[in-house]
């Protein structure tokens, strides 16, 4: 196994950034649900962490443990130009507290955890369990500063307040040429 990241990492990355906004007419894809379970009633197991099975009827979620939904990315990267592609598609059975209000708007915060962390945030739209974003950000860094950082996405209100409904991560280690496509589970904020 060889260490990808490089031995002298430069003070500052040299940094381009664009938004390209992706989407059709605004409530093209908008849809609407009386009600949203996100916990799918269901007799399928999962192994604790002592590695035995439960069924999925018989666990209680806390509400540190309940999923608050998931987050569809795609990432590419393009090696002539030496730039990360990354596209927030969509946000599929999301859920937030009702203390955060019934339709709040909701963005994506991004972060690439380089020494120097670089951000990023979608713009925002109104609260509803699936949520179309497709927006595409590019920065120029190099390949093996990225295959070493992890990629963090929170979940934020803007409105009525700034907070976080959750967040998720990867890990940037297999990001390559080929474009790849990710759905990750939004689990609530670290406290």
């Amino acid at each position: 196994v060889s260490d990808l990241r490089s031995s002298a990492l430069p003070g500052s990355f040299d940094l381009s950034r664009s938004m390209f906004d992706l989407r059709s007419p605004p409530h093209r894809f908008m849809k609407r649900y009386d009600s949203v379970s996100s916990v799918p009633s269901s007799t399928s197991s999962r192994k604790d962490s002592q590695g035995s099975n439960k069924s999925l009827d018989t666990i209680t979620l806390s509400g540190d443990e309940q999923d608050s939904g998931r987050l569809n990315v795609k990432l590419c990267y393009v090696s002539s130009a030496e730039q990360i592609w990354i596209t927030v598609l969509h946000c599929k059975d999301l859920s937030w507290p009702s203390s955060f209000g019934e339709n709040p708007r909701i963005c994506v915060k991004g972060i690439l955890t380089l020494p120097k962390p670089v951000h990023f945030r979608s713009s925002a739209k109104e609260g509803c369990s699936d949520i179309e974003f497709m927006e595409t950000f590019v920065f120029a860094i190099k390949l093996q500063s990225l295959q070493a950082v992890r990629l963090v996405f929170k979940i934020q209100t803007q409105t009525p307040r700034k907070k976080t409904i959750g967040e998720c991560s990867l890990s940037l280690r297999e990001l390559s040429t080929v474009e790849s496509s990710h759905w990750l589970d939004i689990s609530p904020p670290s406290k």
